[in-house]
């Protein structure tokens, strides 16, 4: 049986512990109190309090790190330590609706000696499935204690690929309409399920063959890109290069499906 570090280990704790009030609630969604914090971009007493848990957990075990979160923002820490990335609840439109389809995220983000900061371990939780998708860097990419790997297909006619659609008040529907053009006609199914880190850990896992989206927010796809390179998969911009965080841009997907993906989303830009 694969073995967690200790980092690791703090991090499914601090999500196992959040997840069964998130649980409850979701069972009683209906009684949730919830306000508007901008164009159907809801956040729920749930969504609050998993991430206060969730923050408590991490602060206990490494208190000189910062934090990036999506409902508490920035926490500053020591800057030569890493950081934690957390989204307490990705999927919130599909929680308060009642679809158990939702997830909570963590990542570690660290300073590297270029200057530059890295993904090195993150998690995607899902409390319904009780499914824990895990990565470290070198380490490989899990479910649990089972190894993961993208995808094998190679044909686009073959490929299912996942995608998030711009709604109210959010993303550039029309640029989303070109690239949909371009992509539906070459595959055998697209998908939209509403949770961009359950999205990239299903391209890890094989389900999905790829992935594009933008608008993203860095809590959104951290963990998820560490999940699908360590599977064996490609993530970039839609360009092509590593600017996914800066652009918020994502494209992910074994080899030759993210290869074709590329293409088909570049000329769609055009």
């Amino acid at each position: 049986m694969v073995s967690h570090s200790g980092l690791l280990t703090v991090m499914e704790r601090a999500a196992r512990k959040a997840a069964p009030r998130l649980r409850r609630d979701f069972g009683e969604v209906e009684h949730l109190q919830v306000s508007r914090k901008g164009p159907a971009d809801f956040v729920s007493i749930a969504d609050k309090r998993a991430e206060e848990t969730v923050v408590e957990e991490l602060r206990k075990a490494r208190p000189d790190w910062g934090i990036l979160a999506e409902e508490g923002g920035e926490i500053a820490g020591d800057p030569s330590k890493p950081r934690w990335i957390i989204d307490p609840l990705d999927g919130t439109t599909n929680f308060l609706h009642g679809i158990p389809h939702f997830a909570i995220s963590i990542a570690v983000e660290e300073p590297m000696p270029n200057g530059k900061r890295e993904i090195t371990t993150g998690i995607v939780y899902q409390p319904i499935t009780d499914e824990s998708y895990w990565a470290e860097k070198n380490r490989g990419a899990w479910l649990h204690d089972r190894r993961l790997r993208v995808s094998a297909r190679r044909n686009m006619d073959d490929a299912l690929i996942s995608t998030g659609i711009p709604f109210f008040g959010h993303g550039d529907i029309a640029q989303w309409s070109r690239i949909f053009g371009a992509v539906a006609p070459a595959v055998a199914g697209i998908r939209r399920f509403g949770a961009a880190t359950l999205d990239l850990a299903h391209v890890a896992a094989g389900r999905y063959d790829g992935f594009w989206e933008s608008g993203l927010s860095t809590w959104d796809v951290a963990a998820g890109m560490l999940l699908v390179r360590e599977a064996g998969g490609f993530v970039t911009d839609f360009r092509g290069g590593d600017q996914v965080l800066e652009r918020r841009e994502v494209l992910a997907g074994n080899d030759v499906i993210h290869s074709k993906l590329h293409k088909l989303v570049a000329g769609a830009l055009r």
